[in-house]
């Protein structure tokens, strides 16, 4: 029989596991307080730890979206500039393109019968995506019409919120207090540049204030709840199958839209080579944004998406410096300084891979189609062919 202090060894040896394996578990090094040097050398640990390869492609691929947004905002004042203001015709074109550049490779990946089991059995989920992606456009951009700029900048980061939310309810994520800490510095941010927009005087005046920010709530909304619902598709499917599956179904239902609302604005529209020119640049802009968003959603999250998009404003500045012959306000630059503190505060505690389950297949009910080989007789190949093809 053992002895009492043989029972006290071995309880103290199970306790000392268990900290060694939470220890080796944690996401991050500890912070340390049992002395200024240990709390510092601790902390200088756990800010050295967020740099890893993923963070850094995430922190990069966050200021390159946020870069396209400011370039689609560039170009489309430009068109508006030049008497051509059509929000949904212009949105066309991505669409169009998306569905061009992914459908067929998925019909490669897929053959034309898996194609069309995606669209009969999925169809209906990426239907529902492409409406909420094609409106939310189509609302942000109708509220600038009617409210001000102050309004638009604020309530457009209603989408974070709505982000975290919709990730909470399809993938249960949990969030630490120092991920939603990083959202809050990335807001402040962006209060910071609202406030240097306000004190250089780039407001505008509202129109029918009421309606634009009803406007602009309702396609934050939808903006959060595309990018949650995005998300959680790549995750889960490969790339190409989602991207094109929204640029399908954007494409129709964004057509049968600028054909009802604008059909006459067409007719009277100034069509020539500098709007066609920025209506390429703007579509190119896009292409790389809904080609990248779903990356980084993968890498990061949506919700880190979403909270990148915050500095676009100061990229703003940069290309009114050449565009528009703008006087930088000094306040940016600590604007966009604490909006990436934001960011590197929001894995502080928990890393990119910890976001969500990864685990991309192609459907169940979809094989890959046989090559000749595989016809011939391969049977090592016909039995690759017939596994579920990570993508």
């Amino acid at each position: 029989m053992p002895s009492s202090m043989d029972f006290k060894h071995d309880v103290s040896s199970v306790a000392g596991n268990n900290v060694d394996a939470e220890l080796s578990s944690s996401p991050r090094p500890l912070i340390v307080y049992d002395s200024p040097s240990a709390f510092a050398s601790s902390l200088w640990r756990r800010f050295c730890s967020i740099w890893t390869r993923q963070f850094i492609l995430s922190l990069l691929a966050g200021q390159v979206v946020s870069l396209c947004i400011t370039c689609t905002n560039v170009t489309t004042t430009e068109l508006v500039n030049r008497n051509w203001a059509l929000p949904t015709t212009q949105t066309f074109f991505l669409y169009f393109s998306l569905f061009c550049i992914y459908t067929p490779y998925t019909i490669y990946q897929y053959g034309f019968k898996g194609w069309l089991k995606v669209i009969w059995k999925d169809g209906w989920k990426y239907f529902i995506l492409a409406s909420c992606d094609v409106e939310g456009n189509f609302l942000v951009v109708k509220a600038y019409q009617y409210t001000d700029l102050l309004s638009c900048m604020l309530l457009d980061a209603w989408a974070i919120p709505v982000c975290l939310f919709f990730c909470w309810i399809y993938m249960r994520t949990k969030y630490h207090w120092t991920q939603i800490l990083g959202v809050f510095v990335c807001v402040g941010g962006l209060g910071m540049l609202v406030g240097s927009d306000m004190l250089t005087d780039k407001n505008f005046p509202a129109t029918s204030r009421g309606k634009g920010d009803a406007f602009m709530i309702v396609g934050a909304t939808l903006y959060g709840f595309t990018n949650a619902t995005e998300e959680f598709f790549v995750r889960r499917s490969p790339l190409y199958e989602v991207v094109g599956q929204l640029g399908m179904w954007g494409t129709l239902i964004n057509g049968i839209q600028a054909a009802s609302l604008e059909h006459v604005d067409m007719t009277h529209a100034s069509w020539n080579g500098a709007t066609i020119g920025l209506l390429v640049a703007y579509t190119a802009s896009m292409i790389i944004l809904y080609t990248v968003a779903p990356l980084l959603y993968r890498m990061a999250s949506s919700a880190f998406y979403n909270i990148s998009l915050l500095t676009s404003d100061f990229y703003g500045l940069l290309f009114g410096l050449f565009l528009f012959h703008y006087s930088p306000f000094w306040l940016y630059f600590p604007a966009f300084t604490v909006v990436i503190l934001g960011l590197i505060i929001y894995f502080w505690h928990a890393t990119p891979e910890e976001q969500g389950k990864l685990d991309p297949k192609r459907p169940s009910y979809v094989r890959k189609p046989l090559t000749d080989d595989q016809l011939s007789g391969d049977l090592p190949s016909l039995r690759r062919s017939l596994e579920v093809e990570t993508v």
